[in-house]
């Protein structure tokens, strides 16, 4: 092996932080070529101007030259891929996916949970960042979307302020990664100056769409989503665009809003999609003297899993998710609980819902594997 092969090897262990594949995969090395006195020069090329992550990269590229080429001098020389070059490198990511598909459909080995509610205000986003960062602790890829468009709220609850566009590489998305998820928003795109979305149906179906078809998440376990409360525009196109997706609905302990949860259910049922569970927040929680207080009521849970029951296939109440004032406050400061504070009552909870979830197992019936007889 020549000293130039021995600069390859070591640059193939340097990955782009977006993109998580090594720069000489990806394209990013356009050269590495040997002078007549001896030293080197290599051209690394960014994918994109004013590259994010542009100091990072040249920092370990230049670690990888230096571990193999001693005291020999060396010149990096810094550029920017070409749209040729970004076409193709977008090309060869996205693989055999041509066009405007989604890599989710039917035949995706990917878990998709949409997480739903029929009422505002129940902690359905707070339940779907905790169960995120739950599904990254066990290993697993994970990525999310925050599908509620009017009410955003996932950037909040993982640090990320409205402000923080993400990547573009061509007509290609990056998303941003936060305690180990990557995480979409329509939020990330609007800025400080224009945070109300006033959008009707067709613009909400489009953005959805886009999210699922241009944001490039490289392969997932798990996606998650995270939909507007109710049965309107987004539940309808999810239904059309991930008909094979699992429903979990989160609900309050109140009978009124048990009621309106269970609508959320049906509907799912109603476009194909499967309802995996039901996850109750704001349940009674034990006071300092032992008691055992129920602001919100009681089970309202356990109502919405039986009478879905009823209907259809067994559906189980995952957790009860005690009122707790550390889950208010790990939201705030942009950590989820099960980050911050896993082993808190309410973050107990949320493992266990976590946990029968992975569990559980998957219906497969319908999907092309990736199996050959020979």
């Amino acid at each position: 092996m020549t000293t130039a092969d021995s600069i390859w090897s070591a640059l193939a262990g340097v990955n782009d932080p977006e993109l998580r594949l090594p720069v000489t995969e990806l394209g990013m090395i356009e050269r590495v070529d040997e002078r007549p006195d001896g030293s080197f020069e290599v051209e690394l090329r960014l994918t994109i101007v004013g590259c994010p992550a542009a100091r990072q990269i040249e920092r370990e590229v230049r670690s990888a030259i230096e571990s193999v080429v001693d005291d020999t001098g060396y010149d990096l020389e810094i550029g920017v891929m070409t749209r040729e070059q970004r076409t193709a490198l977008t090309e060869r990511l996205r693989g055999s996916r041509a066009g405007r598909v989604h890599p989710f459909g039917r035949d995706s080995l990917t878990r998709v949970i949409a997480v739903t509610s029929g009422k505002g205000g129940v902690g359905k986003s707070t339940v779907t960042a905790n169960l995120a960062a739950a599904f990254a602790r066990r290993g697993l890829n994970v990525g999310l979307i925050d599908a509620d468009v009017h009410g955003y709220s996932i950037p909040g609850l993982f640090g990320l302020g409205h402000d923080l566009a993400p990547t573009r590489i061509g007509d290609m998305i990056v998303p941003p990664e936060s305690h180990g998820v990557k995480l979409i928003s329509i939020g990330m795109f609007l800025g400080d100056d224009a945070q109300v979305v006033a959008w009707r149906g067709p613009m909400l179906h489009r953005t959805i769409e886009q999210f699922l078809t241009d944001v490039y998440f490289g392969d997932l376990d798990v996606l998650l989503l995270d939909l507007p409360p109710g049965t309107g525009d987004i539940a309808i196109s999810l239904g059309q665009l991930l008909p094979s997706a699992e429903v979990l609905v989160v609900t309050t302990p109140q009978a009124a809003a048990a009621d309106v949860a269970w609508r959320s259910g049906a509907l799912a049922r109603k476009t194909g999609q499967r309802v995996v569970g039901v996850i109750e927040t704001m349940s009674p929680f034990a006071s300092p003297d032992g008691g055992r207080v129920a602001l919100f009521g009681e089970g309202g849970g356990l109502a919405v899993a039986e009478r879905l029951s009823a209907e259809g296939d067994a559906v189980a109440l995952l957790a009860e998710v005690p009122v707790s004032q550390t889950l208010r406050e790990s939201g705030d400061a942009g950590t989820p609980l099960l980050r911050a504070e896993p082993t808190e009552p309410a973050g107990e909870a949320l493992q266990r819902a976590a946990d029968a979830l992975l569990a559980q197992p998957r219906g497969l019936s319908g999907r092309r594997l990736p199996v050959s007889l020979v």
